[in-house]
């Protein structure tokens, strides 16, 4: 990233109202946790469906299902990857029947959300599949939209978003936007 401007846009305690905010809506949307299964799409999808997973124990007492999906080899830009590293998918439970959310960390194109789509219905087929997203930047190419946003930030089609997690070694969470050509 050298050379190009780099600014904050979320930092730790923002990112933490997100998610609370997001647990919430999840509840109220499927009134409880019964039926709901949270997957993450790497990375770090999984860890933000981890603290998700959390902040719904803290206020339900339940524990909500938790995975993590694969999407490797669904992606529709595969061929242009030298060699994809598949990142593992564990669904330690059952999708059939159950009400999914996909949990990502930035909603640019919706092709990765397609994507997972797709390798979800390898597993069975659920009952409904909602997203949430920490950040939805925009720029869509393809009909996908969150149920469940964190933030909505507007960004330049040259632009990236970079979520960076405690879980992924970072000293502190923040998510930051760097400007330029990609």
């Amino acid at each position: 990233m050298k050379g190009r401007r780099k600014r904050q846009i979320l930092n730790a305690a923002e990112i933490a109202r997100a998610l609370s905010r997001i647990s919430y809506e999840i509840l109220e949307r499927n009134k409880g946790p019964e039926n709901l299964v949270i997957v993450g799409i790497p990375e770090p999808g999984p860890f933000l469906a981890g603290r998700i997973c959390a902040n719904i124990k803290e206020v339900e007492g339940v524990e909500v299902p938790i995975g993590r999906l694969d999407i490797t080899f669904h992606r529709d830009d595969i061929d242009a990857k030298p060699s994809p590293m598949p990142k593992g998918t564990d669904l330690p439970f059952d999708v059939q029947g159950k009400t999914v959310v996909l949990v990502d960390d930035v909603l640019f194109t919706g092709r990765t959300v397609r994507a997972a789509m797709d390798a979800l219905v390898d597993h069975g087929r659920p009952d409904k599949v909602q997203l949430a997203v920490l950040v939805d930047r925009g720029h869509r190419e393809l009909p996908v939209r969150a149920d469940f946003v964190g933030r909505n930030i507007p960004t330049g089609r040259f632009e990236q978003i970079h979520v960076l997690l405690t879980e992924m070694g970072e000293d502190e969470d923040r998510v930051f936007i760097t400007e330029g050509d990609v």
